[in-house]
């Protein structure tokens, strides 16, 4: 009787130290998306920069592309831009943007500042579409395949690392099972 009053808080407090130590190595950015490995929702939105024009998901089934979740209000995406030039210039995946309740004039004058790397842009001016794609806030970056399948999603800013280590290498992948 005396040994257990002294081994019931033990345990307790070996187990909520073990819980934390996994919570210390976890990364807060690596949020599971439910929708990995899912068919992508599909949309149909105005475009930014062609007046009475649509971009919809359907328009690049049959190859692997890729959708950005940008804003001309969002810092962090004005950090990342520079590194969706250089994947569109890899030549080797479209880049789509979604711009996210955004001004349709800022996001045309940021674009001009900075450069258009997206093949289309499409509007999502409520915010609705982003919601349907588990959108947490901009930027995220989404990798899907020719079959409209989510294979990848990253949170926050893209960064060298993770353009060049998964990115690129899952794009490259995904075209060759379509080739």
């Amino acid at each position: 009787m005396r040994f257990s009053r002294f081994l019931i808080p033990l345990v307790v407090f070996l187990a909520i130290g073990l819980l934390l130590a996994v919570g210390l190595k976890l990364n807060p950015r690596e949020v599971p998306s439910p929708l990995i490995n899912r068919l992508a929702p599909e949309f149909r939105l105005p475009r930014l920069l062609a007046e009475n024009l649509e971009f919809a998901t359907t328009d690049l089934r049959g190859q692997a592309w890729v959708l950005n979740v940008w804003a001309s209000w969002c810092a962090a995406c004005r950090t990342e831009h520079q590194l969706l030039h250089n994947l569109t210039a890899a030549g080797e995946v479209d880049v789509v943007g979604l711009n996210y309740k955004d001004e349709p004039m800022a996001a045309i004058s940021w674009l001009g500042a900075l450069g258009n790397p997206y093949r289309w842009i499409a509007v999502d001016s409520d915010g609705d579409v982003a919601i349907d794609w588990g959108v947490y806030g901009v930027p995220e970056t989404f990798v899907i395949d020719a079959n409209g399948i989510i294979r990848y999603k990253h949170i926050g800013p893209l960064d060298p690392d993770v353009l060049h280590r998964k990115i690129l290498p899952l794009v490259r992948q995904l075209s060759q099972k379509t080739d």
